[in-house]
Formats: C-alpha cells, sequence, structure tokens
C-alpha cells in the first residue's frame, strides 16, 4: 500500500532526525550495540603449540592450515599448507592440533561436539609432513565421535576413546584394536563422568607412557550414581526427559581406578591403590618416565592428599607424599591468577626425580619442591605472600604468578630451583593489571597476555629472563578504538572494612559525568564462594559500562572465603560456612560503602550467578535494610542439591553437620523477603539444576512472597543457547534494574 505524500515526507524527516540523533549518540552503549552485532568483538589468540623445545611454535592460520614462527627470529615459514587439509574438497576447520613427539606428524581435531561444558567429542585427522598425506581416524565410527586421541611416541599408533571405551589404530596398517570392552554410560574408560570434569577439571582420561609399551587409563564406575531428568518441553509435542547421571551432595561418589594396559598382550592390570574405589578420588595421573607413574589420591572429604608413585616393571605402589588439612586440599585450582580449570599434574623438575607442590600448611599458598625417592619438601617462595599459580620453568629458576602487595593484581615472578635464590619479579611496571602466561618448555620465550581496567587484553611474544617484547600477536586495536569512542567511566579500587573489622578489596565503577554533589543508584555486583574473585583489575564488561553511561554505581567486592591473595585463613575460613561468612563479610561492607554521601541508600540493588545468584538471594533475605532489589541468576537455592565434590570439599557431609548446609542456603531465609526479587533460571542447566529455581518458588508462595520468575527453556548454567538470547537476558535484566532502581 503507498503512503500519502504527507507521510511519506514525515516519515523522511524522521528518518534524518533518527540517524542525526544515532551520529549523536554513537558515545552510548546500547544492548543492541553489544549483544546483537559484532561491532564490539575482540580478537583472540588462534591456538599454539611449542616446538622444538621451545625454538619455535606453530599456530593455526585462519582456521585452515598451520604456520612455523621462529621464536627468536620471528621469521614465518609455511608448516602445513591449507591447501593439504581438505575433505571432501572443503577445507578442514582446525580447532585444536598437536604434534608427534619427533614432529613429524600433526593430529588435526575439527568437527566437535559438545560434551558437558566443552567441545571434547569430534573428527580426528593425521597429516604426515613427510608424505604429505593426509588420513582420516575412526572411518569406521560415527562422525564427530572420537575424543583425546593423541600418538604414542614411536609415531607408529594413535589411541583415542569412542563411546566409552578406548581403541588403538596402527598408521601403516590402518588396523583398529579395541583396548577396553566394558565401556557403557555408567562404566566409563578413558574419560570422565560429569563430576569429576566439572569439579577436578577432568576431561582427557589416558595416557601413553613413554616407551610406547603401556597406557595407563580411569575407569570411573558410574552404575550407582543417582539419575537427575531434566525436561525438553519445546522439541516435541511430547516432552522429553534428558538424563543425567549426577552425584548430589551426601550421595556416594562415582567409583575410580586406574588401569594399565600392556600394548603388546592388550591385557590390563588395576593399580592396587588402597581405600577402595567408592570413598576416595583420583584427581591426578601421569607419567615420569618409562617405569614410573605418579598418581595423586583425595579422601572423600577432600582433606587428605596422598601421592603415589607405581613401577610397571615390578608392580611396586609406594607412598611418596602425604598432606592434609583441617579444611580442604586444593589441586591445581582454583587457579588464583584467573578463573577456570587448571591440569593438576604436578611439574617434574631435577631430571624427573622430583615435583613442585602448591600447598598452604603454613599459612600462605607456597611452592615446595618434593624429591620422589625420599618425599623430602624444600620450601621455594618463602615469604608471607601466596603464589597464586605455576607458571613454567627455566634450566635453574621457576617462574609463577604472585602479588604481594596488591590481591587485585597479577604478575610473573621467579625464584631459583634450588630454594636459595632471591625472589625476581619478571613482569615489568608498565603492565600493571592482570598478566598470565604460556612458557615455552625452554624457558626462554613465553606467550603474554595482559589486562586491566583501561587496557583490554593484548597478547604478545616476549623472551626470558628479561621480558623483552618481540612481537605484538593481538593487539584489538579495532576494539580499543572503538572503546575510546564511548563514553567511559572512571574505575577505582579501594579497600571497604566491615564493623567486624574485615577489610575487603573493592572494584568501583563510577558513573559517566559522576557528580560528586549528587545521589546515584548502586548495583552491587557478588560471586563470593571459594571459586572466583570479581575485584580484580580485569578489563570491565560492556555492560557494566552501558550501566555506568546510564547512572549507575557498579561495585564488586571480594570477601573472605574467596580465593584472593590474602592467605589461607581468609580463603579456608568459610569451611562448613558457605552462605553465612560470605553473606555477612558482603552486607556489612554494603552498609559502610552506603555511607558514602553520593550514593543513594534507598536505591540499592544486587545480581549475581551461580555462586553469586545464591549470595543474592543470601543478601535478599538476610539483609532486606541494605538492599531493595536482587537479580538471582542460575542460582544454588538449596546447598542439598548441589553436587557432591563441590559442597562436600567446602561444607563437609550432610550426614556429619546437616545444620550447616541448612544455615548457608538461601532457601531457609526466603520467608524474609521484603524487596523485588527477580529469578533467572535455565531450565535445561546441568550443572545448577533448575529444580533448586522451583524449590525456592515454592518457598516464597508459601509465606506469600511476591517475586518474577524467568525460565529460560532447555538453555544450560551459561544462558547463551538459542538465537537472541544473550540480548533476551540482559535486556530482561536491564529493564528490572531501572525499573526498581531507577535513575533520577
Amino acid at each position: 500500500m503507498r503512503r500519502p505524500h504527507h507521510l511519506l515526507f514525515l516519515g523522511i524527516l524522521f528518518s534524518v532526525f533518527t540517524q542525526s540523533i544515532q551520529a549523536q549518540t554513537s558515545d552510548i552503549l546500547t544492548l543492541e550495540r553489544i549483544y546483537a552485532s559484532n561491532e564490539f568483538s575482540q580478537e583472540r589468540l588462534q591456538p599454539i603449540q611449542w616446538i622444538e623445545n621451545g625454538a619455535a611454535y606453530v599456530t593455526v592460520e585462519n582456521d585452515n592450515g598451520l604456520a612455523r614462527w621462529d621464536s627468536k627470529s620471528l621469521e614465518k615459514s609455511v608448516f602445513v599448507p591449507g591447501s593439504a587439509l581438505q575433505s571432501n574438497g572443503k577445507p578442514i576447520r582446525i580447532e585444536s592440533f598437536s604434534l608427534s613427539e619427533d614432529g613429524s606428524k600433526v593430529l588435526i581435531f575439527t568437527n566437535s561436539s559438545r560434551v558437558w561444558r566443552s567441545n571434547t567429542k569430534g573428527d580426528y585427522y593425521v597429516y604426515d609432513l613427510d608424505t604429505k598425506l593426509l588420513k582420516k581416524l575412526g572411518t569406521q565410527f560415527e562422525s564427530s565421535s572420537l575424543m583425546f586421541a593423541k600418538f604414542s611416541s614411536d609415531n607408529s599408533k594413535v589411541a583415542y576413546v569412542q563411546k566409552f571405551n578406548l581403541y588403538l589404530e596402527d598408521f601403516k596398517t590402518g588396523e583398529v584394536t579395541q583396548l577396553t570392552s566394558d565401556g557403557t554410560d555408567k562404566i566409563i574408560n578413558g574419560t570422565f563422568d560429569w563430576a569429576y570434569e566439572e569439579e577436578f577439571g577432568k576431561r582427557d582420561g589416558f595416557a601413553w607412557s613413554p616407551n610406547a609399551k603401556f597406557i595407563s587409563f580411569w575407569q570411573i564406575d558410574a552404575s550407582k550414581i543417582g539419575t537427575f531428568y531434566m525436561i525438553n518441553n519445546t522439541d516435541s509435542v511430547y516432552s522429553r526427559p534428558i538424563p543425567l547421571q549426577y552425584p548430589k551432595v551426601g550421595e556416594e561418589p562415582a567409583g575410580a581406578k586406574i588401569g594399565l594396559i600392556d600394548i603388546a598382550s592388550k591385557k590390563t592390570k588395576w593399580l592396587p591403590i588402597p581405600g577402595g574405589e567408592k570413598e576416595n578420588y583420583l584427581p591426578g595421573m601421569q607419567w615420569i618416565n618409562e617405569d614410573l607413574l605418579l598418581i595423586q589420591q583425595m579422601n572423600r572429604k577432600q582433606n587428605q592428599l596422598t601421592i603415589w608413585t607405581y613401577k610397571p616393571s615390578n608392580e611396586e605402589l609406594k607412598k611418596v607424599y602425604v598432606e592434609t588439612e583441617k579444611t580442604w586440599v586444593d589441586l591445581a585450582y582454583p587457579d588464583l591468577s584467573r578463573y577456570g580449570w587448571s591440569d593438576n599434574s604436578l611439574p617434574l623438575v631435577d631430571d624427573g626425580n622430583a615435583f613442585l607442590r602448591l600447598t598452604e600448611t603454613d599459612g600462605w599458598r607456597h611452592l615446595y619442591k618434593v624429591d620422589i625417592a625420599s618425599g623430602n619438601k624444600t620450601l621455594l617462595t618463602p615469604g608471607e605472600y601466596d603464589v597464586a599459580s605455576f607458571g613454567g620453568l627455566s634450566d635453574k629458576e621457576v617462574f609463577f604468578i604472585a602479588s604481594p602487595e596488591n590481591a587485585t593484581q597479577r604478575y610473573l615472578y621467579a625464584i631459583n630451583l634450588a630454594g636459595k635464590g632471591k625472589l625476581r619479579r619478571v613482569t615489568p611496571e608498565a603492565f600493571e593489571g592482570v598478566n598470565t602466561y604460556d612458557i615455552a618448555p625452554n624457558g626462554e620465550f613465553a606467550v603474554h597476555n595482559h589486562q586491566s581496567t583501561s587496557d583490554p587484553l593484548t597478547t604478545r611474544l616476549v623472551s626470558l629472563p628479561k621480558h623483552e617484547v618481540l612481537k605484538t600477536l593481538v593487539e584489538n586495536q579495532a576494539y580499543k578504538a572503538k572503546l575510546a569512542s564511548l563514553k567511559t567511566p572512571e574505575i577505582k579500587f579501594t579497600t571497604v572494612t566491615t564493623s567486624e573489622g574485615v577489610t575487603m578489596d573493592a572494584r568501583v565503577i563510577y558513573p559517566v559525568d559522576f557528580d560528586e554533589s549528587k545521589k546515584y543508584p548502586v548495583l552491587f555486583h557478588v560471586y563470593g564462594e571459594p571459586w572466583s574473585t570479581v575485584a580484580t583489575d580485569t578489563q570491565v564488561g560492556l555492560f557494566n559500562i552501558m550501566l555506568a553511561q546510564k547512572g549507575y554505581f557498579i561495585i564488586d567486592m571480594d570477601n573472605r572465603g574467596t580465593p584472593t591473595l590474602k592467605g589461607s585463613d581468609w580463603r579456608k575460613i568459610i569451611y562448613r560456612k558457605i552462605g553465612v561468612i560470605n553473606a555477612q563479610d558482603q552486607g556489612l561492607a554494603a552498609k559502610e560503602l552506603l555511607k558514602l554521601p553520593y550514593l543513594d541508600e534507598n536505591r540499592v540493588a544486587v545480581w549475581g550467578w551461580s555462586g553469586g545468584g545464591s549470595m543474592t538471594l543470601n543478601l535478599m533475605f538476610k539483609f532486606p535494610e541494605v538492599y531493595q532489589t536482587g537479580m538471582s541468576v542460575a542460582a544454588v537455592s538449596n546447598q542439598l542439591i548441589y553436587d557432591n565434590i563441590y559442597q562436600e570439599r567446602y561444607m563437609g557431609l550432610p550426614q556429619e553437620n546437616m545444620e550447616d548446609f541448612v544455615n548457608g542456603s538461601p532457601i531457609t531465609y526466603a520467608k524474609n523477603l521484603e524487596g523485588n526479587l527477580l529469578v533467572v533460571h535455565g531450565t535445561g542447566d546441568d550443572n545448577v539444576h533448575y529444580q533448586g529455581a522451583e524449590m525456592l518458588m515454592n518457598e516464597l508462595i508459601k509465606h506469600n512472597k511476591q517475586f518474577q520468575m524467568m525460565p529460560y527453556p532447555n538453555r544450560s548454567h551459561g544462558i547463551y543457547e538459542g538465537t537472541g538470547t544473550s540480548l533476551h537476558l540482559y535486556t530482561l535484566l536491564t529493564n528490572y534494574l531501572m525499573e526498581h532502581t531507577p535513575v533520577n
């Protein structure tokens, strides 16, 4: 239908006016700009692998093809041309890759699919650098079904997992041999169940011996683990249950044992680790040499770590190290350098005669060198400071991440491996903020990642030990230019001391165009559990910048119990007190901050995700006089329905101290709700089950407490699946915040 001329003219005027307004407000963020466009996309370093002991590295070129870079001269050459990586006339997209021990073959992972959190199932191709031939592995199996393929040291074979069993494929003959035959969804060989992956960071569950005579592997017995059912209501006219093996807190853990497959005979021996399979965990296993395995074992309460060696030649099992805590023993995680999982393997030093272990039995998290033969310990990092994480090794030094003076920062340090050296900071002062490193095996080069509240992520190749920048690998210039075009807030770090004398770090994002004479609404962003921190000097998300442009203060604080660099007592005080001590610290700290004249104590909101969602609930229920509005995403409302490894590590066993679980659970205090509460949860959350949201709803209904609820159908814990999901979620949060905690 044609429009009348006068309406057409008005339409043109409106279009011109709109374009003018958009041009004038291009320095203002919108949700659409953040979540529905690629305007602010950031570069990320493609996967790299050090070769030749660090003298060079190989990286992916535009998802197809591999390039070799000389670490010193920076000379680039073709390692594998993209033209060689074709399947059915189409280029193979390289998702990750690995090299054979002699560098003659490349194993390429592609066409992956998700298993729990990560894409660990897919297709594997082997490219032979000598013959220039490409071969797909496991062609007799269905597409995208192989896991963790890896070369034998003699490059004659590849082993991989397919549907819970281990297989061997010979390069020359193409013969495929099945090494285990009892694998099912309940007996799991060479990989792990949900709980081991989520809470121990375990995915790849087998390893070749250095002489290729054996394969050691985990077998997980999940046959007694209860099944939790999620419901898919949207993909069919009939609902479909989605079964999930999930060990709830207080329930018997999955069994675990380690087997040793003799490649010649194809027979399996089980390592005689004492303690039974059900009441202990096996979170670490690695080869030291061709005739020695190193195994880490933890009891169910996770307050004792025992390290064993095992010799295949004489079947000798020897206890070499025991570590106990009154609370819990940490493995290599949580990595205090950054959020995420770390490999539980222990770094080997002194030609494989010793390993490095991060412990905090003296009140601080320190690096010790443990002699494998004698079990003797040597403290490498003396002093009253925490080692955040292991960094790497050179011939004489060990590198690690720490920040002795400021818990919001992370820097690279080095100290002599003999335990007699002086602490040396490696990261230059110019890189204030959070720094992480991928250090080459020879300790002479590193990929350096740096970010701060004022600097987005930049990745550089540096030489060590002087930290000279050789090349900028990722600069994010386009993203930086986009940020520079925006109205951005001032960000400050401060501390706040509660009425109980607890001093906490806080990161404060000020409203754009802040005027000290005005009063502003406040949004506290919280987490507060032993898995992560929030008040660190990392780049600020666009969502926070947008809220600051609208006129909000955004405040992050790290309470006691968070994995920050303030000593063991700070971190471990939360044992059996999750939901109690952390909520108390946050609530009292908020009261202190709200005494500032420019913060409006009548316009205070709080929000968080996962553990932060639980914290949000606890704060709304326990401090209704402080917080008027709460937005809780993917929260654990009841600690008695979360998984056993996480909850028992930090809270004990409900059979022994049920009152602690009740006291720490937000659902216990739901009757105290007075303010505005938005509850958000994905119905397909395999981590924190939607069940908890419905339990909370029932309790709120019971006490006639009004609230709003937003379920996201079939979305997981990250609530990102499906077209438009992120935009919808953050629009929901923003609208709820602006309605109930308005900007004047």
